[in-house]
C-alpha cells in the first residue's frame, strides 16, 4: 500500500491480504502536502519534492521486495489543490502505476472499514483526522451508516486560523456542531484513526504511566480526556510531561488535533475514545476480501498463524481448544461470547514460548501475547492472554509478580486466566504436546459426585503423581469433585 496523504507520504508491505494483516514493513514521510493549500489551493513546492523523493524511493524498496500487488491512494490534497493533477502525474511516474483518488466520501468508507478490520463488531463512531481532513463515520454493529468528510485535518485547521489556536478551536466546533452528527455516539464509544489522534495517545499513556504501549485498543473514558486535551491546547507543545514519546515534526499538530477532537467529545458524545491503528488503508484492503474471509475473526486467525510459527504443534493446540470447550460445557463454566473467544484465542497461543529458558517462558510468553500484533482484542483481553500463558508456566497461582498486567485484565479475566492455565497444565502433562492425545479424552459423571476425565486403556500408564495432583488444582480453581480414571 502507497498513502499519499496530506501530511505524510507512507509506504507499508503486507504479507499478504487476509483477515489478520501483517505488516512486513512501514516507512512515513512527514511531507506536509496539505501545507498552505487553505490559502493557496496549490501544493508547496517542497512539499512536492519531498513526497516525489519518497515515491521514487518507495517503488526502489517495491521492486526489491518482489511486491505483487501495489494499491497506491491519494487523498484532500492531491484531489483539492489546483495543481493536483500535475502532482499525480508525476506521482503516478515515480511510483510506476497508476495513483487512486479517493472522495472525501470514499475516505470516510474506508477509514469505517479499517475500524470493521480491527475490531470485533465495532458499534459506534469512527473518526479519521488527516492532514487535510476529518471523516465521521455511524458504525452499528459492524455496519457501515452515514457519513461525511469536514475541513478540520491538521494542516489544514492550523492554515485556516492562521495558527491561532483560540480560531482552531471556534473553527472546529463550528464544524462539528453543524455537521448533523450531534449526540450520535451517545452511549458509545469513538474510534480514533490517524497520526496526530494517535501520538495525542501516546501522550496521554506517558502521563499516566500505562503500563502496556500498545496503541491498538487503548480505551478512556471520554471524560478523562477533556482536561487532558485541555492542557494540550493551552501547553506549550515543547513543555508538555511526557513529550518525548512523540516526535519532533508531530509536536506541531497536537493541539489541533486536540481542538478536533474536543468538538467531537462535546458534540458526538462517545461515552468513550478507544483507539485504532488500522484506517484507509487497511480498510481498503478489507474490502478486497471475500465475503467468507471478512467474517472470519481476525483475533482467531492471528493466533492460528502464531501458532503455526511458534507451537510445537499447531494440530495440538486446535485440539486444546475443542479439549477446553468440552471441559467448560461439562462443569457448567459459564462464559459470555467474548470470554469464548478469548479463551480460544489463549489455547491456540498456550505454547509459544516453549522456545524459552524454562525459568522465564512464563515472563517472556507474558510479555509476547500482552504486547503482540493482534487487533481485536482490548487491552483488558491482551492481559488475559499473556496471564494464562504466564500462569500455564509458572504454576503458582497465589504470587503476584505482575500486578500492572493483572489489574489491566481486571479481576474476572484475571481469575479466568488462572482457571484456563489450571486446565492448561492438565493438558500438557498427559500430552506433552503430542496431538492425538486430547481427543481421545472424555468426561463422564461419576457416581460418587462430580466427573471423571476418562483416559483410554492404552493410555493408562500416563497416570501418576504430577497429573493427579494437576488435576487436584483444577479442581480446587472449578470448586468441583474431579478425578482421573481409565475407561
Amino acid at each position: 500500500m502507497v498513502d499519499i496523504g496530506s501530511n505524510s507520504v507512507r509506504l507499508v508491505l503486507y504479507e499478504g491480504n487476509n483477515r489478520a494483516l501483517t505488516m512486513l514493513f512501514n516507512e512515513k514521510v512527514l511531507s506536509g502536502l496539505g501545507k498552505g493549500i487553505a490559502q493557496t489551493n496549490k501544493l508547496d513546492e517542497r512539499s512536492v519534492a519531498s513526497a516525489l523523493g519518497a515515491l521514487k524511493r518507495f517503488r526502489k524498496l517495491i521492486d526489491q521486495a518482489g511486491v505483487e500487488e501495489v494499491y497506491p491512494l491519494a487523498t484532500a490534497a492531491a484531489r483539492e489543490a489546483s495543481n493536483g493533477p500535475d502532482f499525480v502525474r508525476a506521482a503516478e511516474e515515480a511510483i510506476g502505476t497508476p495513483i487512486r483518488i479517493l472522495s472525501g466520501q470514499d475516505e470516510a468508507f474506508y477509514a469505517a472499514q479499517g475500524v470493521i478490520a480491527g475490531f470485533h463488531v465495532p458499534n459506534g463512531v469512527a473518526g479519521d483526522m488527516g492532514g487535510g481532513s476529518l471523516e465521521l463515520v455511524d458504525m452499528a454493529n459492524g455496519r457501515i451508516g452515514t457519513g461525511l468528510t469536514l475541513p478540520l485535518g491538521g494542516l489544514r485547521l492550523q492554515d485556516l486560523s492562521g495558527n491561532d489556536i483560540s480560531k482552531a478551536k471556534a473553527i472546529a466546533d463550528s464544524e462539528v456542531a453543524n455537521c448533523g452528527m450531534t449526540g450520535l455516539a451517545e452511549g458509545r464509544p469513538f474510534f480514533a484513526v490517524g497520526g496526530t489522534w494517535r501520538n495525542l495517545a501516546k501522550l496521554h499513556m506517558e502521563q499516566r504511566r500505562y503500563p502496556l504501549h500498545v496503541m491498538h485498543g487503548y480505551e478512556v473514558a471520554a471524560s478523562d480526556w477533556l482536561t487532558f486535551l485541555d492542557m494540550v491546547v493551552k501547553g506549550d507543545p515543547e513543555k508538555l510531561p511526557g513529550i518525548a514519546a512523540v516526535s519532533k515534526p508531530r509536536r506541531a499538530l497536537l493541539a489541533y488535533g486536540a481542538v478536533a477532537l474536543q468538538a467531537v467529545l462535546r458534540h458526538l458524545r462517545p461515552s468513550s475514545v478507544v483507539l485504532s491503528a488500522l484506517g484507509v488503508r487497511e480498510g481498503f484492503l478489507h474490502t478486497l476480501l471475500t465475503e467468507e474471509e471478512r467474517r472470519k475473526d481476525p483475533l482467531l486467525e492471528a493466533s492460528r498463524e502464531f501458532s503455526i510459527l511458534r507451537s510445537r504443534s499447531p494440530r495440538h493446540s486446535e485440539e486444546l481448544v475443542s479439549f477446553c470447550q468440552r471441559t467448560f460445557e461439562t462443569l457448567g463454566i459459564e462464559e459470555t461470547p467474548d470470554e469464548e473467544r478469548l479463551r480460544a484465542a489463549a489455547c491456540l497461543l498456550s505454547d509459544v514460548g516453549w522456545r524459552a529458558h524454562p525459568d522465564y517462558r512464563g515472563p517472556q510468553s507474558l510479555s509476547m501475547l500482552a504486547h503482540a500484533s493482534f487487533s481485536a482484542v482490548d487491552h483488558a483481553g491482551r492481559a488475559y492472554l499473556g496471564l494464562a500463558s504466564y500462569y500455564r508456566h509458572e504454576g503458582d497461582f497465589l504470587q503476584n509478580a505482575m500486578p500492572e498486567m493483572q489489574t489491566l485484565a481486571g479481576p474476572r479475566l484475571m481469575a479466568r486466566a488462572q482457571l484456563l492455565a489450571s486446565l492448561f497444565r492438565v493438558a500438557y502433562v498427559l500430552t506433552a504436546s503430542t496431538p492425538g492425545i486430547l481427543d481421545r479424552l472424555r468426561w463422564r459423571p461419576d457416581a460418587r459426585g462430580g466427573f471423571r476425565l476418562l483416559l483410554p486403556p492404552d493410555l493408562a500408564g500416563l497416570v501418576s503423581e504430577k497429573p493427579l495432583g494437576r488435576l487436584e488444582q483444577f479442581a480446587k480453581l472449578v470448586d468441583r469433585r474431579l478425578r482421573l480414571d481409565i475407561g
